[in-house]
């Protein structure tokens, strides 16, 4: 059964999130990240510092989430973490247990992490009045149905309720490509 409600989806691309002490070992102590646009979660940020994700086949660069969080973690589509050699569990963020770790480089050293890397679970932020409206509550797994001209039923949706969140739905680029969601056609209607 549809809810009736839309939500706008954003993609989200290979990035990461590193604590205090990484980020003092990667770019100097005391570096602060620098915030280069907002992002649509309150408080969230992107920055304009790339750090380097090593794997077993090569490398890649990933820009910096701010600000600064409790764990080292690196969210990479299925594609980018295929091209780097590893193979993340599909996670909800901060599920990170079990998950791999991999080398981090920066401008003055390197981390080596044990776990962290991973896909992330496609998920709904929502405020507790709008979850009210919606008719979800936390944890609950929607489905998400796409039109256009890839039309497409996301299905496993996890829904994250806080009075922290602005209402978005999140998927990476793999997904985005796939269903074909543009700025034009980035509204997806929650099936209950």
């Amino acid at each position: 059964m549809l809810s009736g409600k839309r939500v706008e989806i954003e993609g989200s691309g290979k990035h990461c999130h590193v604590t205090r002490e990484t980020l003092d070992t990667l770019f100097g102590e005391g570096f602060e990240l620098e915030n280069k646009k907002n992002l649509s979660q309150p408080g969230q940020f992107a920055t304009p510092h790339k750090i380097t994700i090593v794997g077993p086949k090569r490398s890649t660069d990933v820009t910096i989430l701010g600000p600064c969080r409790k764990a080292d973690q690196i969210e990479l589509s299925l594609t980018d973490a295929t091209a780097i050699g590893l193979k993340p569990p599909i996670r909800e963020s901060g599920v990170l247990d079990g998950s791999p770790g991999c080398k981090l480089v920066g401008p003055q050293g390197e981390v080596e992490i044990s776990e962290g890397v991973i896909v992330a679970k496609r998920h709904i932020h929502i405020t507790p009045d709008d979850a009210a409206a919606f008719g979800v509550s936390d944890k609950q797994i929607v489905k998400v149905k796409v039109d256009g001209d890839r039309a497409i039923i996301l299905d496993e949706v996890v829904v994250r309720v806080s009075p922290d969140f602005a209402t978005y739905m999140h998927v990476d680029y793999d997904e985005l490509n796939a269903a074909a969601i543009t700025p034009a056609n980035n509204m997806g209607e929650v099936i209950v």
